[in-house]
């Protein structure tokens, strides 16, 4: 994994190196291994890459003259069939002198074009020049799995892996305006798809593609999960999930470098370390596992309908049957506090609280042994595994299932900006342009129309800021970090899989567990459910309560320019109703929230 970054003009000369280093500088993090840049009169391409599959030969940005035409490209992300096509280029006389994915992306795109992206079964943004033409493509995968943000100039267009890169560019402004605050207040954690917050950023939607020329900019979407008619019997639809699921983990286990995989005891990171570690023991080696736990945490742990038990002795079951090496990370309150600050950094943004802060400092330890890890993001939102899929109540209900909480979100709001933004209008235009968006077969009933709108729901948004989370927080470390069940082909088949199969014996995720039979021990394969751990450690509100009573011991805090402070006096005082986004962000999580906005604000100042 990579960053990349670039600026192209059709009406200056760009060749600026001061501007260019302050963009690789915001990168470094995300590509540590080696630097590279090209540039002509109209266009610079900036890469830091993180080394993972031929050093050597993968080296950025990539040159290639095809059939009389130069074209130039920097490149973030990972191709899972790379040898599938390298063996359909080689066959139409493309020539290669290394094994990397980077070089056949370039040669398929320098063949076909952006029909290239049908072929590629990856995660990726990418972006290429060509001289000729004077025109830059740019693409993000599917899913979106990694980022990639633009913003308009002076008749140019600058863009970067993540949102500092942009904003590094001195003729982009770190402005914030009232669709900047209904986004980090409003909808936040989450994220409107394509909006990059700051006045003026835009981001590259999952599964779009454009070309950016003296006209302009207009990505268009490429790939979206389209709904068909589902014929398939049960038994066979197990078996197929099966073979897709097992495929995709094996696919992503090739590297160069060391690997392993994130094992929380849950099914989703289970089923990776199971394929994995049987992958590993044919070949005579041993997988690296990792796990996150917290300080006293089962002093303080208490059961709850979204968290009914802990996660050691699963880990401990699947340690003992798959024989892994494996690491028990163990964080500590203070730590996790003070990491609040490097996570909103990461982010560029508030985030999910300590949920975020806590990976942040798990990957760092993980980065101490591997440089790729797999990890069980997505099967949730595609295989229909969060409460609220299954809550009928909350389920048939209007609105984002996960974000319910608009009207209290106002009330943090100073009274002026509360005037002029309409929350729950915001909320609503977000919701049904989501709905628009969403492919159904005609003559559905009402509740497999439901459905699909909830899958799409969940892809749009609730994946979205988990996808960027686990980017950002693993990247700070130049970790890669891998994600099978983001397959599009998982996706695609999914959506298309009646509920009434998705619900086998009517369990979340049920499909997946009776494709998956055999594979796991029973009592892992049979698990309820259970959220990304978190601390339950008195210490950690205590710790963050403090470090906003710094915050409101200050009257001219930047925070006030936009939260009242009476409103964070409240919720310092008194317990919360209702989760603030998903079930984890609750009281402790919604104070240390404010405080990554605290420090946003600050540091928009500067």
């Amino acid at each position: 994994m990579c960053g990349i970054g670039g600026y192209v003009s059709f009406c200056q000369a760009v060749q600026a190196p001061q501007y260019y280093k302050a963009m690789e500088d915001t990168m470094v993090r995300r590509g540590p291994d080696q630097a590279g840049r090209w540039g002509d009169d109209h266009c610079v391409l900036l890469h830091r890459r993180l080394a993972v599959i031929d050093p050597e030969g993968g080296r950025q940005p990539m040159e290639l003259m095809w059939q009389g035409r130069l074209f130039i490209m920097v490149y973030n992300g990972e191709l899972y069939n790379t040898e599938e096509i390298r063996e359909r280029l080689m066959k139409l006389h493309h020539k290669f002198f290394g094994h990397s994915d980077t070089e056949v992306l370039l040669h398929a795109f320098a063949q076909w074009g952006e029909g290239a992206l049908e072929l590629c079964n990856g995660i990726f943004s990418f972006a290429v020049w060509e001289p000729g033409k004077k025109q830059l493509f740019l693409a993000r995968d599917p899913m979106g799995v990694k980022p990639l943000f633009y913003a308009h100039c002076n008749g140019g267009l600058v863009f970067g892996s993540e949102i500092k890169t942009v904003l590094a560019h001195p003729e982009i402004e770190k402005t914030l305006d009232l669709q900047s605050i209904a986004e980090m207040v409003i909808m936040g954690p989450g994220r409107t798809p394509g909006c990059g917050v700051y006045q003026g950023i835009e981001e590259v939607k999952a599964g779009h593609c454009g070309y950016c020329d003296e006209k302009g900019f207009h990505p268009a979407p490429y790939w979206q999960p389209q709904d068909a008619p589902f014929t398939d019997l049960p038994e066979d639809a197990a078996a197929h999930v099966r073979h897709l699921v097992i495929d995709a983990i094996k696919r992503q286990l090739v590297s160069d470098v060391p690997l392993g995989t994130f094992l929380s005891g849950g099914l989703d990171s289970s089923i990776i370390t199971a394929v994995a570690a049987e992958e590993y023991a044919a070949k005579g080696k041993r997988l690296t596992t990792f796990s996150v736990a917290y300080r006293d945490n089962e002093k303080y742990f208490q059961k709850s309908h979204f968290q009914p038990d802990s996660d050691d002795e699963y880990i401990d079951l699947m340690v003992d049957t798959f024989h892994t090496d494996h690491h028990r990370i163990v964080l500590d309150t203070p730590e996790l506090a003070e990491a609040l600050y490097d996570a909103a950094m990461a982010r560029d943004l508030p985030g999910m609280a300590d949920v975020d802060s806590s990976l942040l400092l798990f990957c760092h330890e993980i980065k101490k042994h591997v440089t790729v890890a797999l990890s069980g993001e997505c099967a949730d939102e595609i295989f229909g595994g969060y409460p609220w899929y299954r809550d009928r109540d909350i389920c048939m209900s209007d609105g984002f299932p996960w974000a319910q909480s608009t009207k209290y979100r106002m009330t943090f709001l100073r009274d002026e900006i509360a005037k002029e933004l309409d929350g729950d209008a915001y909320v609503r235009q977000r919701y049904e342009e989501t709905l628009a968006r969403t492919s159904k077969l005609p003559n559905l009933d009402p509740l497999e129309s439901r459905m699909k709108e909830m899958t799409r729901l969940n892809l749009d948004w609730f994946m979205q800021t988990l996808l960027d989370r686990k980017d950002r927080m693993s990247m700070y470390h130049g970790l890669e970090v891998r994600v099978p069940f983001c397959d599009k082909r998982i996706a695609q088949y999914l959506y298309t899989m009646p509920w009434s199969i998705k619900d086998y014996e009517h369990r979340e995720k049920g499909i997946l567990r009776h494709a998956m039979e055999g594979l796991l021990p029973e009592k892992v394969l049979w698990r309820k459910k259970s959220p990304y751990p978190k601390t339950h450690h008195p210490a950690y509100l205590a710790a963050v309560s403090q470090l906003m009573e710094d915050v409101l011991a200050d009257a001219n805090a930047p925070i006030f320019d936009i939260i009242k402070p009476e409103a964070l006096r409240d919720l310092l005082d008194h317990d919360m109703k209702y989760p603030w986004y998903g079930q984890l962000m609750m009281k402790a999580q919604v104070i240390s929230f404010f405080l990554q906005l605290h420090y946003v604000l600050v540091s928009s100042r500067h």
